[in-house]
């Protein structure tokens, strides 16, 4: 186990995407997946790489109290920005058409946000950016990628996962994890400190 001292502890996912899951899941842990329905608004002020740290803030603030003395609650958030703009799920085929549109040929910024709880020693909060970029993607790749349906759910209506991803993306500048929606470096560290 790669965070043996965690053993016996109930580590709980406030997250429902199966990519958050199977990052904690590579690093050991097995965690119970636990979702509470929180308003993902932001201030419009708010700077672009602050954003996912503050939604992820605010989905474990929506579980405050509720933590067990061995409970270990893990929340995260993740917005793609292009020029300055968020682009969040989208919610139509057209939208993600018209995101991936954007998205090609260019040079992005993600940033990961999450944060580690425990009743004892309350919330620690962080977050990771990166730069994708991506090859030009044609018409045809976009229509596949979007006819399977694995843009509906993701930031930037597409995942690194994805065959979009892997046939569409160029150069990475940062961690993998980060841009598939967790920084698990990060949180790997800050699931050092918790005794």
């Amino acid at each position: 186990m790669y965070l043996p001292h965690l053993a016996g502890k109930r580590i709980l996912l406030g997250s429902a995407s199966p990519r958050r899951l199977e990052l904690l899941k590579l690093i050991g842990l097995d965690p119970v997946v636990v979702v509470r329905e929180v308003d993902e608004s932001f201030p419009a002020d708010l700077p672009a790489e602050q954003v996912a740290e503050y939604v992820a803030r605010t989905k474990a603030a929506a579980f405050e109290g509720a933590l067990l003395p061995d409970d270990v609650l893990i929340t995260g958030d993740t917005v793609v920005e292009l020029d300055g703009e968020i682009l969040g799920k989208p919610h139509s085929d057209e939208e993600a058409r018209a995101m991936l549109r954007r998205l090609s040929g260019r040079t992005h910024r993600v940033h990961s946000g999450f944060t580690v709880s425990t009743a004892a020693d309350g919330l620690y909060s962080g977050s990771d950016s990166c730069h994708v970029t991506f090859s030009p993607l044609s018409e045809h790749l976009i229509s596949t990628y979007i006819a399977s349906g694995a843009a509906r759910d993701k930031a930037g209506a597409y995942g690194i996962q994805d065959a979009v991803g892997a046939l569409g993306i160029s150069a990475i500048h940062g961690s993998y994890f980060t841009v598939m929606g967790l920084p698990v470096h990060l949180i790997y560290k800050s699931l050092h400190t918790i005794k």
